[in-house]
Parts: C-alpha cells; structure tokens; sequence
C-alpha cells in the first residue's frame, strides 16, 4: 500500500497518496469535492493524479523531436494512442512535509520512447480556502525536452452527474476525431458545450477539450460544478494552463466531472500547439486551486 499523508486547513481535510502524487480524498466539512478511492487502490480512470511529461493522447504512440521519432509505449491499445504521461502509475517520493502541505518528487529518466531527463516537484498545499498545487518541472539532462502537463481531478458534487450545473467560461471546443484526437477547432456556440453561463449537464455525454478560456480581472480561469450535494471550483492562470479537458463519467460508470486544465491539446507533441520546450536547466512551474462552493 502507497503512503497516505493527511492535511488539514480549517475545515478542509486531503489525504495525498504516495502514488502518483494523487490526491485520493478532499473534504470541506465532511462534504466530498473530488471522487476518491481506497488508500490501497486501485486508482480509477486516473483520479485525481498527475499527468507529466504529457496530458490526454500521443497520436499512434509516436512523434518527431529534433528530428528523431520515437516510440512510446501504447497504452491505449483501443484507439492506439499513448495516454496521459509517465508519472500516473509510479510512486513520488516525499522530501517535505507539514501539518498542511507535502511536497513530493520524481524523476523522469531517459527511455527508449522519452529519451529526456526531468526533475518533477508537486507541492500540495491545504489552507482554509482550499487546496493549491504546484508542479515544477526542471529539465537536469542534456538535451532540449517536449514537455506538458495536467492535473485529473474528477470534481464531485452528488452522485447523479446528470443533474451537474457547469460553468466552463471558454470560446472554442476541440471536436476529436473516433479516436479522441484533434478534428476541428469550433466555436462554442450552438454546440452542445456552450457553457459559459451554468447550464446542466443532463444526459449530453462530455469527453471534449476546451480553450479560449475567459479569465477574471486576477488572471483566473474558473470552473464550477454545482450539483445535489453542493459546489466545487476549480481555478488556474489561463496564461499557464491554456486549454481544458472536461470528461463525465457517465458514459462508463465513474462518479463526477473530470476537470483537467492543460499546458497544451492532444497530440501537441506532434502537432507543436502550445508544445513547451525545456532546454537543459530550465524550469516549467503550473498551479491550480480546488475549492469549496
């Protein structure tokens, strides 16, 4: 069993788990804002861990860096796609810890199919207010790295996701192909995923990725769910995270609305869309806040 570390904030409370840095469990006066999972796992359609050095799919497995093509492994075997990153299913190592935070570290080491050295850092950090993360990513190899990232909570508000109110303030909806990578960039309007005033979900089945995201006076893209059982936001700098994928797990069963703001669209490692490059000794730093309504 994966180490649990337990943080508290008023009347918030998370338990953090060792594997892949996730956060399995957020309360806020006993009410659940994310779906979480037993301390000995497994862990469900990746909730609430971490999605590094890429979020959402790698077209076919592969892609052209520097003029080499490499191979990764496909773990999407349905669609032939490889899936959310390497740190989702490894265990982080914890190098600091509090009453309210814990900050935990993994590194990424050169492969057949990432040939790239990354030193990742997570930081979790509970306040009253609610929970903010941090991921850094520093590029300690010798060569230019593709990088990307995302977080994938499944934000939680009552069982019946169908009944979920969302607010999602963005302008386009990525349109995926049948194996869920990039078709057509459309605007928002008068599709099915016009949500920037709080609509219901009801039975629309969501699996789309968003951008031109509307961002507050303070620079803050923010999300809501509201449902049977309360509210959950979800807010981070649009300049840092440009882009959004928002899955319900209805179509296959899960609990709640996954919410997952991204660096960067499926396929960016082929398609170079808001792709980040880290030369050696440089630094990618991302953060979000999940929060109570």
């Amino acid at each position: 069993m994966s180490r649990q570390f337990i943080l508290r904030g008023g009347d918030m409370y998370a338990e953090v788990s060792q594997f892949a840095a996730a956060v399995r469990v957020l309360r806020h006066d006993g009410r659940d804002l994310v779906a979480g999972w037993p301390p000995e796992g497994p862990v469900p359609f990746y909730s609430g861990t971490l999605l590094a050095p890429w979020p959402n799919r790698i077209d076919g497995a592969r892609y052209t860096f520097g003029g080499v093509t490499h191979h990764l492994t496909m773990n999407e075997e349905a669609r032939g796609n490889a899936l959310h990153g390497l740190v989702a299913d490894v265990r982080w190592l914890p190098v600091e810890m509090g009453p309210s935070h814990v900050r935990l570290a993994h590194t990424i080491t050169p492969s057949p199919g990432y040939p790239f050295t990354l030193d990742l850092r997570v930081l979790h950090h509970l306040t009253p207010e609610g929970l903010t993360t941090t991921l850094t990513a520093e590029n300690t190899g010798e060569r230019a790295a593709p990088y990307g990232c995302a977080p994938h909570p499944w934000l939680f508000a009552g069982e019946d996701v169908e009944a979920y109110e969302l607010l999602m303030p963005a302008d386009r909806v990525l349109l995926p192909d049948e194996r869920m990578l990039p078709a057509s960039l459309e605007d928002v309007s008068g599709t099915p995923y016009d949500f920037r005033k709080p609509r219901r979900l009801g039975a629309e089945a969501v699996d789309h990725t968003f951008t031109g995201l509307r961002a507050g006076e303070d620079g803050l893209v923010r999300v809501r769910v509201r449902g049977p059982e309360g509210g959950v936001e979800l807010s981070w700098r649009a300049a840092e995270l440009p882009w959004a994928q928002v899955c319900s797990g209805t179509g296959f069963g899960y609990r709640g609305l996954a919410v997952e703001p991204m660096t960067c669209p499926p396929d960016a490692f082929n398609s170079g869309v808001d792709l980040v490059v880290l030369r050696p000794g440089e630094t990618a730093e991302t953060s979000w806040t999940l929060a109570p309504l």
